[in-house]
């Protein structure tokens, strides 16, 4: 191989190098905007759980308002239930539809 021959060898490996290196620059610069973006999104859904949460405790607290004020009705002497709603109850006596809307769990 002649000197000329070994130089256009050297100047070919580098300008492959360099295309190497601009190609190995793009994808570390994709790489960290897909790292901060990950990162974005992970607080993003660490914030969405976040209020997700406290929309269920502020529900189950609606809910269990809810269920204390039909009680005190029931407690006070009337129904609550569909069939017999706002009509006093005889001699307090239990009705099992009312007892059923106090004390069912919600599925």
């Amino acid at each position: 191989m002649d000197k000329r021959e070994l130089f256009n060898a050297l100047e070919t490996f580098s300008q492959n190098l360099m295309l190497t290196l601009a190609e190995v620059e793009s994808i570390k610069a994709h790489l960290q905007d897909l790292a901060q973006e990950n990162t974005a999104l992970r607080l993003e859904n660490d914030k969405l759980r976040e209020h997700l949460q406290q929309l269920e405790t502020a529900e189950d607290v609606k809910l269990v308002r809810n269920t204390s004020n039909l009680e005190k009705i029931y407690d006070d002497g009337f129904h609550i239930c569909k069939d017999f709603f706002g009509q006093r109850r005889d001699n307090d006596e239990p009705c099992a539809f009312c007892l059923e809307l106090i004390y069912r769990e919600d599925v």
